[in-house]
């Protein structure tokens, strides 16, 4: 897989013109829960061959060449497309003739928000599960439908676009997991991301935590190398070599998540959030927070927090 890694940021500096207006783009701040769609009529010939830090579901109505990982295919009929941002891909256009829709959304946006919970189990978004589905023409009006209106309210002023977007990103993902295309498949898996997968069902199982009773279990790499019958040296290696991160790093991100979660919707008290992450003393759970948030959790609980 290629290194670059290709930020919201960057998108926005690389569109046109008259895209970032369309989008306003001036309003993405870094770390906070962010959104944005656009027409495809917009799109650019060719995109950088590059991993994302963001989530892409697309409609591509047109023809072109879509490279995903060491995948070439060339696309004539319209299609979903719903990558893993840990594996680099590119589009690049055979006509001018370019329809559909493209949105985009961080880290923040989908996991910070319950109504997503469930697709972390599913295949959606993974580094192993094809990111193409081959529409019908009845398909394609149903597709179609929720991207018009998350693109509606993304124009509107309404104050609470953001839940309803929300609730059509969820329609609509729950419509591409019903749809289980198989039309086209990306290479064979190797070593190295069949591990990661295994490594990443293990994880996303052991959320959303239930009750103080009952905490995490696995929580260091070695954890997770036992339970997997590997070294720990050679998970970290292949979790590295598939997502850019360390096994620690997947671990403390996926944690911060839960305990976002936690302190917004539970009323446990900061000690139990903590204790359920595995912290036997407050005090090394409010450390970690900060240290990742750089707020204390009971500031976030009260408030201080990105919730769009």
């Amino acid at each position: 897989m290629a290194l670059e890694l290709e930020t919201i940021s960057d998108y926005y500096n690389r569109i046109s013109e008259d895209q970032a207006k369309l989008m306003n783009s001036a309003n993405f701040e870094k770390d906070k829960a962010h959104f944005n769609i656009s027409p495809r009529k917009y799109c650019g010939f060719r995109c950088p061959y590059s991993r994302r830090d963001y989530y892409n579901v697309s409609l591509f109505i047109g023809e072109g060449i879509l490279r995903y990982g060491a995948t070439e295919i060339h696309v004539t009929k319209p299609i979903l497309f719903i990558p893993s941002p840990n594996v680099s891909y590119r589009w690049e256009c055979k006509t001018s003739h370019q329809e559909g829709f493209f949105c985009l959304f961080n880290q923040q946006f989908f996991s910070e928000n319950k109504e997503f919970d469930v697709f972390k189990k599913t295949s959606l978004f993974k580094d192993w599960s094809s990111p193409i589905i081959e529409l019908t023409d009845e398909q394609i009006n149903f597709v179609d439908f929720y991207f018009r209106e998350m693109y509606r309210l993304n124009q509107s002023n309404y104050p609470l676009k953001y839940h309803n977007i929300r609730n059509h990103l969820a329609a609509l993902l729950h419509f591409i997991l019903e749809l289980d295309n198989k039309e086209y498949t990306v290479t064979e898996l190797p070593s190295n991301v069949r591990l990661f997968r295994k490594f990443d069902e293990l994880l996303n199982n052991q959320f959303p935590l239930g009750s103080p009773a009952n905490p995490l279990v696995l929580k260091s790499p070695s954890d997770f190398a036992t339970q997997l019958n590997v070294h720990v040296n050679h998970l970290n290696s292949s979790i590295k070599s598939v997502t850019g991160n360390t096994t620690t790093q997947l671990l403390k991100k996926k944690m911060i998540e839960e305990a976002k979660k936690l302190l917004m919707f539970t009323d446990w008290d900061i000690s139990q959030v903590g204790y359920t992450l595995g912290f036997d003393e407050p005090a090394h759970f409010n450390n970690f927070f900060k240290k990742y948030t750089n707020i204390s959790p009971l500031k976030f609980r009260q408030g201080n927090y990105n919730n769009i």
